[in-house]
């Protein structure tokens, strides 16, 4: 496939000041926001009229990670009591809450067709519960030796899935198995966030690093075949747009670094004023991007051209 170089035009869709953001997620139908606070609240934006929806305190401690579950009209959030709790996004209505893990719960992601929720901790355990049988656990996952940070689906294999864990690796699991499948290890440092991405028909794999690197990694050849630099701090997220030839890499430096997910050079750096970015959402079949940082969250339209 023959790479034209790419002309990156930034627009600022919304812009909101607000405590520290760890989470944020896009709705794929309405025009919101579902951001989660470090203050313990969970809260929907609509970036059309800029304006707050929903908020709801749901505990004392952050919440580290909040999701749509659209199909059922649902959030899901993960806080540091450990617990899970989901809500009825209408009416902001509590549907259950159950402690999940034994420590801080990092990271949860939200199957595409099935009716799990993985949760990854920093009690070193990955879990699955199944929301068909009244959220009861699926199955625990154990071969990590630090915090897991991150968990995502692979979009070509619904059966699989990767984490990333503050004891240097990713590794990657089948949900009909507690023990991994095969390990990823290359970075210098933990590692707090993870994506799958398609490119050429090939499957890929990027990683951020407390090493203040990310790494493009080949899934089946299982080897590292890129490594992004240029953070001066720890790489906290990293998305790989599924719309645009673009991948993205957030830090505690205070900058997002927008590459080329063909060449793997970089396109353009942001400093939003916001501090440290914590997290990266998109809208699937746009071309909006999100970030959580220190003092709020943007939303950003990125519109690509053709170099001249």
């Amino acid at each position: 496939m023959e790479h034209t170089d790419l002309s990156l035009e930034i627009e600022n869709e919304f812009v909101q000041n607000s405590e520290r953001v760890k989470s944020v997620d896009l709705h794929p139908t309405e025009p919101w926001i579902l951001v989660g606070l470090y203050s313990g609240t969970i809260s929907i934006w609509n970036y059309l009229t800029k304006t707050e929806e929903k908020s709801l305190k749901i505990s004392e401690l952050p919440v580290r990670s909040a999701k749509f579950i659209t199909r059922e009209n649902w959030i899901i959030a993960a806080t540091d009591d450990k617990c899970i709790r989901v809500f009825n996004y209408e009416k902001m209505e509590k549907i259950i809450e159950f402690e999940g893990h034994a420590d801080y719960i990092r990271s949860l992601v939200v199957h595409h067709s099935l009716p799990y929720v993985v949760s990854a901790s920093d009690d070193h355990a990955i879990k699955s519960w199944d929301w068909s049988k009244g959220w009861a656990l699926h199955r625990s996952f154990e071969g990590h030796s630090h915090y897991v940070m991150q968990v995502a689906f692979n979009p070509k294999d619904p059966d699989s899935f990767v984490s990333a864990s503050l004891d240097g690796t990713l590794k990657i699991w089948s949900l009909d198995s507690s023990a991994p499948n095969f390990t990823f290890d290359g970075h210098l440092k933990g590692v707090n966030s993870v994506d799958y991405f398609i490119s050429n028909d090939k499957n890929y794999l990027l990683s951020g690093s407390d090493d203040y690197t990310a790494k493009v990694w080949d899934y089946h050849s299982r080897s590292c075949i890129q490594t992004l630099e240029g953070h001066g701090n720890n790489v906290t997220a990293v998305s790989a747009h599924p719309e645009l030839p673009i991948t993205l890499t957030a830090s505690e430096d205070f900058t997002v670094k927008i590459w080329d997910a063909v060449t793997y050079r970089l396109q353009t750096t942001l400093n939003f004023g916001f501090e440290r970015v914590w997290s990266i959402g998109y809208k699937k079949g746009s071309s909006l991007v999100a970030f959580g940082c220190d003092k709020g969250f943007i939303i950003l339209k990125v519109n690509l051209q053709a170099a001249k």
